[in-house]
């Protein structure tokens, strides 16, 4: 079975892995047999969180060449965070140990165009697809502040942003990078090349996000989350 006890660099390092493997079409034949079902029907424990949009063509368990029992993943549409978002991350990082919680992205994003639209438009489409494109609208704003203006590089703000959000809302994540057991990081992909790219990181992977990252930033608000949860 996975390893929780892995750092979060190790964790991240096995993600690269396989989705080296993924991207050069050698990715490994997962094990899907009766033997491994029966196994896992003991427990699990999957070695890093994936947090990513329900688009269809971003499935992690493919993206990562990873198996039965590998992965806890979480799906939104725009990877918008909510308290059930929340409480399923909390669930992985103070229950199941997981080190590891990627924020995956990725190009040509509908929801994050759909936010988009609506602020050029300056409306917002009706039902529940407003609430979406609501919790999307702040990681907009702040790219356009940065002179950003193509959807991609909206898609990148919001998965830093994201990233931040949780550790800075989760005060379960937050002691967990604080005191190193977990790393948050945000990393986008490419829809046609495959190839996840690491851009933001809230505690130690081993590696330095893209430039224009946050990283310092965001294991500061990690580790002021933690102290503010502290008893006193």
């Amino acid at each position: 079975m996975s390893d929780p006890t892995c750092t979060p660099a190790e964790a991240w390092a096995r993600l690269l892995e396989g989705n080296a493997r993924f991207v050069s079409d050698a990715a490994s034949s997962a094990d899907t047999s009766r033997a491994r079902r029966a196994e896992l029907s003991l427990g699990q424990r999957p070695f890093a969180l994936i947090f990513g949009c329900s688009d269809s063509r971003v499935p992690a368990e493919l993206v990562f060449d990873q198996g039965l029992g590998d992965l806890f993943v979480v799906r939104t549409a725009g990877h918008t965070l909510d308290a059930a978002v929340l409480g399923s991350v909390e669930f992985g990082v103070g229950v199941l140990g997981i080190p590891l919680v990627v924020v995956l992205g990725h190009e040509a994003c509908g929801a994050v165009a759909a936010t988009a639209t609506a602020l050029e438009r300056g409306s917002v489409p009706g039902g529940y697809v407003r609430d979406v494109v609501e919790r999307i609208t702040p990681s907009l704003l702040a790219a356009r502040r940065d002179g950003a203006s193509t959807i991609d590089a909206y898609e990148a703000e919001h998965v830093r942003s994201t990233a931040a959000l949780l550790a800075d809302r989760s005060a379960v994540v937050a002691a967990a990078v604080a005191g190193g057991r977990c790393a948050v990081i945000g990393v986008t992909y490419p829809l046609v090349d495959g190839r996840a790219h690491l851009v933001d990181a809230v505690g130690d992977v081993g590696a330095e996000p893209a430039p224009g990252a946050t990283q310092d930033a965001g294991r500061d608000a990690a580790q002021d989350a933690a102290q503010a949860a502290a008893p006193a």
